[in-house]
């Protein structure tokens, strides 16, 4: 029996108690709902009746002309699907959307055919699923692309797959400890009901977190655009990914909304979520990072307390152990990383998947980043708030990664990266503002004005904004370590530096270049690299040639009057450049050059590095 149900003015608590009480009763259908409960206008029709009666009260709901008084049921779904709201929630089966440029046909949906309609002609604003398939591939990007929301159906149904996952890796593991005597038999069944609620709690974290992944993909999109291309390309080329069969736009489509200035559309941003995670698995299960140390504590998170805490040896036995591992670690990465992370970090520096996964958890713990992003998505704040704040902190989680690969040992050891960074990053992250006084606060303060004035707390956008200006402790400690001299007395000869030259200038400038192609975003990265590096150098290079008890003017002073004839000819030639008033990617290699040619040796200064970094 098929009914269509129309409730104009509902009353939400009354109905949804009704629906409850239906949903208790076998073999129940529509025809069984209360009919006092529904409201002024509304009823329960038969999908097989000639005709449905349209009342006032319907045709307001529906935005239907004042003549209109019948409708046949296919006319009457129609309307439904047009109707100009802000929620269509679709949980049946069929598919009830397609694309202007497609026919019935295409659609290979036979029996719906006749209330199907285009998402051109969707008033919507929002549309949900619990079903699958519901519109075509098209269809959706066609929604989208005409100011509508909504994401994929394997998107938004994916707690009811991540929940039967858990399912069975639970009943995999209990059934194991039963039969190993270690759980009677007659308590299986209570101890699986017990843990629900946890269950739905765990699923729903997840399910949170990775639309906190397509929100934050969705603000950025436009500005990603090349790289998600990019992605595509390499998704096609390298992983067999059919990008017409997977609706991800061609070439000519991206060129298209890079003349319009527009992304890709959230079903699109939704698929190459899902094979970027996919890949990203793959890989990960091909080698051995998951079998080290460092992620021995995350496998118990997976599952609910009462097996954690009684049978955590059978855990690490689970035979899908090393699949969980792998499911958590790149939705864990991919989530709060982004999904471009491990592309950038392979196309920037040749990275691995393991190699990204070494540097994300190691750059999250060193900077406590997870705590931040907490903050950040649980602060009462506007989503466009919210994902400007979140954006901003993956500036210092990108170069904190690329910081790690290129100056560790390789393979990046987790535990021993975290180790020899952590603490002293923690110890010396409240004095950054002071050692760098009018810098630090000017930018720090116009940066985070605007998050403020549109609803950001003022401590959590402040907190943000430093972020940034924390990331060189890396090289504060790595110069401390080097020189055998106290962090704070580096710090703050290192932060002097940067302003006593307007590094830090030269920096927004290579900051503020386009991005452009793959060749323009590595030869920028290169620029910002090369003043970091310079930078580095240089504060060795005082520090050599000093006395620990001498103040930081004495130091730079006394360094400068040793190496006068090099600064004035750096000096004149920064002059220069900065008389040119503008600054492109040749001025600025140029720029860093000549900061390079401050130091004695001229050369990079680099850690120590042992044979083998164990993990």
């Amino acid at each position: 029996h098929r009914h269509i149900f129309l409730d104009p003015d509902p009353d939400a608590a009354r109905s949804f108690a009704e629906r409850r009480r239906l949903f208790g009763l076998p073999r129940s259908s529509w025809r069984d709902y209360d009919g006092s409960v529904i409201s002024e206008g509304g009823g329960v029709y038969d999908r097989g009746a000639k005709a449905v009666p349209v009342s006032a009260q319907v045709r307001a709901a529906l935005g239907l002309n004042p003549g209109v008084t019948t409708l046949s049921p296919p006319e009457l779904i129609k309307a439904i699907l047009l109707a100009p709201v802000d929620l269509l929630w679709n949980g049946g089966i069929g598919t009830y959307i397609k694309s202007a440029g497609e026919t019935n046909a295409d659609v290979g949906d036979k029996s719906n055919d006749s209330v199907r309609v285009d998402a051109n002609q969707l008033q919507v604003k929002v549309i949900g699923e619990g079903g699958n398939l519901g519109a075509t591939a098209l269809g959706r990007v066609e929604f989208c692309r005409n100011g509508g929301r909504m994401n994929t159906d394997a998107l938004d149904n994916s707690a009811g797959v991540d929940c039967s996952d858990h399912e069975v890796n639970i009943k995999v593991l209990i059934d194991g400890v039963v039969s190993a005597g270690e759980l009677p038999a007659d308590e299986r069944n209570a101890l699986l009901a017990s843990m629900t609620d946890e269950v739905s709690e765990l699923v729903l974290r997840d399910n949170i977190s990775q639309n906190f992944r397509m929100g934050l993909s969705r603000a950025h999109a436009a500005p990603m655009l090349e790289v998600h291309r990019r992605m595509i390309t390499e998704l096609e080329n390298r992983r067999g990914v059919d990008r017409t069969l997977e609706a991800l736009p061609s070439d000519a489509e991206i060129d298209r909304r890079a003349a319009a200035g527009t992304g890709l559309t959230s079903p699109e941003l939704a698929n190459l979520l899902a094979h970027v995670k996919l890949s990203l698995k793959d890989d990960l299960l091909a080698g051995n990072l998951l079998d080290q140390a460092a992620f021995e504590t995350l496998l118990p998170t997976y599952f609910p307390a009462p097996v954690r805490e009684r049978f955590g040896a059978a855990i690490k036995r689970h035979p899908l152990r090393r699949q969980i591992l792998a499911t958590m670690v790149v939705n864990d990465m991919v989530d709060l990383g982004g999904t471009s992370y491990a592309f950038r970090l392979a196309e920037e520096i040749g990275a691995t998947t393991e190699d990204a996964v070494r540097a994300y958890t190691a750059a999250v713990e060193i900077f406590d980043l997870r705590s931040l992003w907490q903050r950040i998505r649980t602060a009462p704040l506007p989503t466009s708030v919210r994902d400007e704040l979140e954006l901003e902190t993956k500036r210092t989680l990108d170069r904190a990664s690329r910081w790690l690969l290129i100056n560790r040992p390789q393979p990046l050891a987790i535990g021993a990266g975290i180790t020899r960074y952590r603490d002293g990053v923690r110890a010396l992250a409240d004095a950054v503002p002071a050692w760098r006084p009018g810098p630090v606060a000017d930018d720090v303060l116009q940066r985070s004005q605007g998050p403020i004035e549109r609803g950001a707390p003022r401590e959590l956008a402040e907190e943000v904004y430093l972020l940034i200006h924390r990331f060189t402790l890396l090289d504060v400690l790595d110069i401390a370590d080097i020189c055998g001299r106290d962090a704070a007395e580096v710090a703050a000869l290192y932060y002097t530096l940067d302003k006593h030259f307007e590094i830090q200038r030269l920096l927004t400038a290579v900051a503020h270049l386009d991005r452009g192609d793959r060749w323009r975003t590595l030869a920028r990265l290169a620029v910002r690299d090369d003043l970091y590096d310079s930078l580095r150098a240089l504060t060795v290079d005082v520090l050599t040639t000093t006395e620990p008890l001498e103040s930081t003017e004495e130091k730079i002073a006394y360094w400068e009057s040793t190496n006068r004839s090099r600064l004035v000819r750096a000096r004149g030639a920064l002059a220069e450049i900065d008389a040119t008033g503008s600054y492109d990617l040749a001025t600025l290699s140029v720029a860093a050059r000549q900061v390079r040619s401050m130091v004695s040796s001229g050369e990079p200064v680099t850690a120590a590095k042992p044979a083998a970094d164990r993990p």
